[in-house]
């Protein structure tokens, strides 16, 4: 199965449609150890991503994900939107004149976003960042895509990763943001970055299993 423009364009409405159902989930999270803004920025640059998208859908995979990745920058505050902005970014780089995706391409796409997002934030494994739900599962992707697998199995796959990632932030100390300045204090909650990189990827599952 090659990956559309429209399979693109499903995923970033439904990333729209998790953020506004996951609000105040995120925000309660980010509460505990950050600004208590991550679910209304979330919401906020997704939201206009969608509104936004109409007007680009008939251009590129690239450019659809550039214009995501500017949206986000331009409308989301805090760390969300540079982070999330460059990752959409850079994955629009990745992509190139591509007009459609193998799983392998996809993986490759996604993996060159958040190397920019690891160029940008200075984050490192263990840090309790988006990064750590996005390194192991792109990592296991590629092993598994390398290997022929693709389609449900492999976003099935990309989602579990996902989820036990997102719960290991838990016993994490915060290194990055100002989730860094409680130390100690920062162990014993999951990280809401790396829980709405968790939602962006079970969106993503969802729009590759549609037509």
């Amino acid at each position: 199965m090659q990956i559309e423009k429209q399979h693109i364009i499903n995923w970033l409405e439904l990333c729209a449609d998790t953020y506004a159902e996951n609000q105040d989930f995120l925000t309660d999270l980010d509460r505990d150890i950050g600004d208590a803004d991550h679910g209304l920025n979330m919401n906020r640059g997704f939201s206009k991503v969608k509104e936004n998208l109409p007007k680009v859908a008939e251009q590129n995979i690239s450019m659809i994900l550039k214009n995501t990745g500017m949206t986000l920058l331009s409308s989301v505050g805090g760390a969300s939107g540079p982070l999330y902005g460059t990752l959409f970014i850079r994955a629009a780089a990745s992509v190139g004149a591509r007009e459609t995706l193998s799983y392998q391409e996809l993986i490759d796409t996604l993996k060159g976003g958040v190397d920019g997002v690891i160029s940008r934030g200075k984050a490192a494994p263990g840090d309790k960042t988006m990064c750590d739900v996005w390194l192991p599962v792109l990592e296991q992707a590629k092993v598994s895509a390398e290997a022929g697998m693709e389609g449900q199995e492999l976003t099935t796959e990309m989602v579990d990763v996902a989820e036990k990632s997102a719960v290991s932030t838990i016993e994490m100390q915060a290194k990055k943001g100002r989730a860094s300045y409680l130390g100690e204090r920062s162990i014993g909650h999951q990280d809401p970055g790396a829980t709405s990189s968790l939602l962006m990827i079970k969106a993503l599952k969802q729009a590759l299993a549609g037509s």
